[in-house]
């Protein structure tokens, strides 16, 4: 199939600043493309050829949407997996595939994929609701401290907590949940893994994650990671084995533990673009955005090593502001070499909100995770109005 300057028509669920940045590719390609999400702010409206607004979870808005599309693909996990079954059903093809996302989308589906997979991963157990975690206490089922997290809907840092005390089960949503050992760890890693519609596959450089002590999201991301030839490779072969046993399409990106004694467990996946792959824009030969368009259309994947040592800081919403956005700040960071600013479009700012993120490249790793910090000291996503 013809993909270029013609009338082929790529769907995507979800409008977010993935979904923008998946159109950079697009556009460059000229692939017509067609979005759905329920913001009608969404930051990809603009840059599709038809934007439509609505609910990503209802199943007659998906199906509706789908139909007449040659492909469709995701920005996010959260859509309605019964509208896909349909759609390919009659004959729509939908990469990552119904199946892969049934069982990414539910933590606890996805733990027990692990378990019985045979890939190494963090104990866990399985609630049907919050409130029979403290049963499971009382009996010697587990014990303190563990992780929480919610089965379905966690994002970007919520639906996950660390419970210490009893006293923490209060503040937790009464749903569908998991709980695992809170495992020491050297280091939280990341490999993106990419495969093709022909089976091919390809590993990006492992990535090195530093997360917010509050907000529990990715600050920084390193690449190449500060570690061991050794672990890199035991990296990207956990990885390449849940991809080969998930049998996706597209990207998948595996986020990883470095424990102690130097093991590696999946803690999750993420079957789209991810936030640990954002410095691929400035730091890869193929971008990731190009890498899943590569992949989902079949064809050849583009080289994944890095041109240059590369850092990531995101950019979220200061704690104490909510409102119309200001990037406070923004010539200052402008000022420095090797820094490039990517601002996702959304107009409003609130704590710790997603708003852009900032790519620092240079010969040395050291020196851009320097000039990282520099630019984190340098600018402040505000607003006039203080968050209640």
């Amino acid at each position: 199939m013809d993909f270029f300057s013609t009338n082929f028509t790529l769907g995507i669920l979800g409008g977010g600043q993935l979904g923008k940045m998946l159109l950079y590719e697009t556009r460059k390609w000229d692939i017509q493309t067609r979005v759905l999400d329920p913001s009608a702010e969404a930051p990809a409206r603009i840059a599709s050829n038809v934007f439509v607004q609505g609910d990503l979870m209802d199943y007659q808005t998906v199906v509706d949407f789908g139909k007449g599309l040659d492909l469709l693909t995701i920005e996010i996990e959260n859509v309605n997996i019964t509208a896909l079954e349909a759609l390919e059903k009659d004959g729509v093809v939908v990469y990552p595939s119904s199946n892969t996302l049934k069982v990414i989308q539910n933590k606890a589906r996805q733990k027990l994929f692990y378990r019985d997979s045979g890939i190494p991963t963090a104990p866990f157990s399985r609630f049907a609701y919050t409130n029979e975690i403290l049963d499971s206490i009382e009996n010697g089922g587990i014990s303190f401290p563990f992780v929480w997290k919610s089965a379905r809907f966690g994002y970007d840092g919520q639906g996950v907590k660390i419970v210490r005390r009893k006293e923490d089960l209060a503040t937790l949503a009464n749903v569908e949940c998991i709980t695992e050992e809170l495992i020491p760890f050297k280091n939280e890693l990341a490999v993106i893994v990419a495969r093709n519609t022909k089976g091919e596959t390809k590993t990006y450089p492992v990535v090195e994650m530093e997360f917010h002590p509050e907000a529990n999201q990715v600050e920084y991301v390193l690449c190449p990671a500060r570690i061991s030839e050794e672990v890199q490779l035991r990296a990207r072969e956990v990885a390449l084995k849940v991809s080969e046993q998930l049998d996706h399409v597209g990207l998948l990106a595996v986020e990883l533990f470095q424990t102690e004694d130097d093991a590696i467990l999946v803690n999750e996946v993420a079957p789209r673009p991810h936030n640990s792959g954002h410095y691929s824009i400035e730091g890869s030969y193929t971008n990731q955005f190009e890498q899943h368009l590569r992949a989902i259309l079949g064809l050849p994947l583009g080289k994944t090593d890095s041109k240059v040592s590369a850092v990531m800081v995101n950019l979220v919403g200061s704690e104490g502001y909510e409102g119309a956005v200001h990037y406070k700040g923004l010539e200052k960071i402008l000022a420095l070499p090797g820094v490039t600013p990517h601002i996702y479009g959304k107009r409003l700012t609130r704590p710790f909100r997603k708003m852009g993120h900032v790519t620092i490249v240079d010969s040395s790793i050291a020196r851009a995770r320097e000039r990282a910090r520099e630019v984190k000291e340098n600018i402040e996503v505000v607003s006039k109005q203080i968050a209640l």
